[in-house]
């Protein structure tokens, strides 16, 4: 079909619906442990990274399987199983309902959900990571070796169903993860935001069985890195065994696996552990790399994501995906032919330090925008401190003196003063005049506690409520907050949207609840057995927490008044653009080149044992995170951040210098050496043989 295997059709479909399913996953994955599973930031990011750590520790282990014992068709067929099995119980633990015996809206028993979640993470872990090495080697298989432009064609074709996967996945299963779902409570839609992908996992499954039958399929020749390893295991037995001073010493330490292996594969594994010793920098740019699924979601989450559309926090990963879709090709066809015009040597190890210094401004560009989030934070009260808000919800202005700390505040109708911080043991009493009318309170208030007083005047007193607020900070992943007073002189039933607050007495107040969804607008309904007055909120911040008044109807229009206890999210999400812009810089200077550097100076049968090491490099990446988030004593954000960009900049510096010691070599004239001496070889075999046989001839 158009010159290809149709085989090949099958498996390019495969990896389109198999990305599909990993990346949609993981681009949900940060806020499914902070909002439903409810762990903390630096937890969540520990588990993350320590599920994506495995992702890249199990490909070496696919890669021998299939080219030892099952072969690349059986190795993929079973790990897609388990994957898929690892999605679908991964998509039944997000389930609220699953464990809500009392339908409160929360899991009775949370430890089925981490339990089934951690089952099927983990599943999904060995079935991804155990074919990533065989699908596109699996597709090389397919053609003849006359086919070399089929075959490169393929690949380009394999690499862009890799990014369609991971760009329409990023944007779709975050929206369906905002969505509501639920039987006995409304909330984010996480069950369907990992089904999706599950079930597209079966679909690959099902296209990549279907073609099993069109399949060229080569059987196991053996696993050229645990030939590696073994040279590499007898060679240093070997120099243990010798390691007096009566032995000679030997140029390399892996010639003394000369005794059992021949020259040539020992000059292979020099050419290759020459590469992977310059791998030993790399794990702290993928360190920083891998961040965008965690700490920058979270970051995400305190920010205002509207675009004049809403973007979700976990949408923002998207950036990446576009960015290296326009990046690859401007790069290679317009920035390194200007460089090679201006008389630059860029060499590749060039390209790389160059990535690893844009990876570190990336993140210090992350905490800048960080700086500026926690500035906008609302500050809350300290040991020995108390805060309170005065709303005025009478007609006329009013003013409140604190005793005896003699602090007068005045307050016009309808509006509010700020949070104010006292001393909690010098508040006694306050003072509220109001018209022609006065009251005294003695007060008895909690430290680190934040209070409303509302009141109104009215002909014959001036009446007040104490509200406590109960929030100690500001509502994380973008959540708002909403809560209601009554200011009418008779109960009203107070609904928004499809929320029941429940009966409220005069002047008495609800309990805050989440807003379903920040950003919208919500109908207001006040009712009495007689009528109901409506009236349409403003639309609601993210990250913020306001009490709305009722304060009046009139011809069945609710009249109410907002209030904002804690600002909404200032910063925009748009200011992470440029740290994403930077990262994808980076990755293109040094991922793209690493590997091809890497396969430009290693002979063609070792290319899987340094692909085995750049995964590798990753693996332990993701490790180092991990071990940051666990055991880290960084309380601020941006410090972190700084700290990530102060080390890869110093790993930057000594990788730098490590290139500058490294000598460029051509695998293929080595080979071309090895080659001819090896006919050489053979050909003073032959003469000698044919001399042996003259000779016997004449005996």
């Amino acid at each position: 079909c158009f010159g290809f295997p149709l085989s090949i059709f099958f498996i390019v479909i495969n990896e389109f619906c198999e990305r599909f399913s990993y990346y949609g996953m993981k681009a949900v994955l940060t806020l499914y442990f902070t909002r439903f599973l409810h762990w903390d930031g630096n937890f969540a990011t520990a588990i993350y990274h320590t599920f994506v750590a495995l992702c890249y520790l199990t490909p070496i282990l696919g890669a021998i399987i299939a080219d030892s014992w099952l072969g690349k068709f059986k190795t993929i067929l079973y790990l897609s199983i388990v994957y898929a099995i690892g999605q679908t119980v991964l998509s039944v633990g997000s389930i609220n309902d699953l464990t809500d015996h009392n339908q409160d809206g929360s899991p009775d028993a949370i430890a089925v959900n981490i339990a089934l979640s951690m089952v099927g993470l983990i599943l999904i872990a060995f079935g991804t990571g155990g074919i990533k090495p065989c699908v596109s080697a699996f597709g090389g298989d397919q053609f003849e070796d006359d086919q070399e432009k089929q075959r490169s064609t393929f690949f380009s074709l394999f690499y862009l169903s890799i990014n369609a996967g991971s760009l329409l996945s990023t944007l779709i299963t975050p929206t369906i993860r905002a969505s509501e779902c639920g039987i006995h409570s409304k909330q984010e839609c996480y069950p369907l935001a990992f089904g999706v992908p599950a079930v597209l996992m079966a679909v690959a499954l099902v296209v990549f069985v279907i073609g099993s039958r069109m399949y060229k399929k080569v059987k196991p020749q053996g696993n050229v890195m645990l030939e590696v390893s073994k040279c590499v295991g007898f060679a240093i037995k070997n120099r243990f065994r010798h390691r007096s001073k009566e032995f000679p010493k030997r140029e390399h330490w892996l010639d003394w696996a000369s005794e059992k292996y021949d020259k040539r594969l020992i000059s292979q594994i020099k050419m290759v552990l020459r590469v992977l010793f310059l791998y030993i920098p790399l794990p702290m740019f993928w360190a920083v790399f891998d961040q965008q699924g965690s700490r920058w979601t979270l970051q995400a989450t305190a920010m205002n994501g509207d675009f004049g559309f809403q973007i979700q926090p976990d949408q923002m990963q998207i950036v990446n995906p576009i960015l290296i879709v326009i990046m690859v090709p401007v790069v290679d066809s317009l920035v390194y032919p200007l460089i090679k015009k201006c008389k630059l040597n860029f060499t590749p190890l060039k390209k790389m330090t160059v990535g690893m210094f844009l990876g570190s401004m990336a993140f210090v560009a992350a905490a800048l925008v960080q700086v500026q989030i926690d500035r906008s934070n609302p500050v809350f009260p300290a040991a020995g401190q108390t805060q309170i808000k005065l709303i005025n919800l009478g007609a006329f202005p009013a003013t409140v003196q604190f005793q005896p700390q003699h602090q007068s505040v005045d307050i016009a109708p309808n509006e509010e003063t700020g949070y104010m911080t006292f001393e909690t043991s010098k508040l006694q009493s306050l003072n509220i005049t109001s018209a022609n009318q006065n009251t005294a309170e003695h007060l008895v208030l909690q430290e680190r506690q934040r209070y409303t007083l509302a009141f109104k005047w009215v002909p014959t007193a001036i009446n007040f409520t104490w509200v406590k607020d109960n929030i100690t900070s500001k509502p994380e992943d973008g959540k708002s907050l909403v809560r209601f007073i009554n200011n009418f002189s008779f109960p009203v039933n107070v609904t928004m949207g499809d929320k029941n607050f429940g009966v409220l007495d005069p002047l008495s107040d609800s309990n805050y609840s989440i807003i379903p969804n920040a950003g919208w607008s919500y109908t207001i309904n006040a009712s009495t057995p007689q009528y109901t007055c409506t009236a349409d909120s403003k639309k609601f911040g993210y990250g913020a927490a306001y009490t709305i008044s009722l304060d009046d109807c009139v011809e069945k229009k609710l009249i109410i008044t907002h209030f904002e206890d804690i600002a909404p999210n200032s910063v925009h999400m748009a200011w992470q653009i440029p740290q994403y812009f930077l990262l994808t810089c980076a990755e293109v200077l040094f991922s793209v080149t690493g590997l091809e550097f890497s396969y430009s100076q290693a002979p063609s049968n070792m290319k899987s044992v340094l692909q085995a090491g750049w995964l590798l490099t990753v693996a332990v990446g993701n490790i180092i995170v991990l071990i940051v988030a666990g055991v880290s004593a960084i309380k601020e954000q941006w410090a972190e951040y700084v700290l990530f960009a102060a080390l890869l900049l110093v790993v930057c510096v000594i990788f730098a210098v490590m290139a500058s010691f490294y000598t460029y070599i051509d695998p293929n004239e080595i080979e071309a050496q090895f080659s001819k001496e090896e006919k050489e070889e053979d050909k003073k075999d032959g003469d000698s043989n044919e001399k042996k046989a003259e000779t016997d001839s004449r005996l």
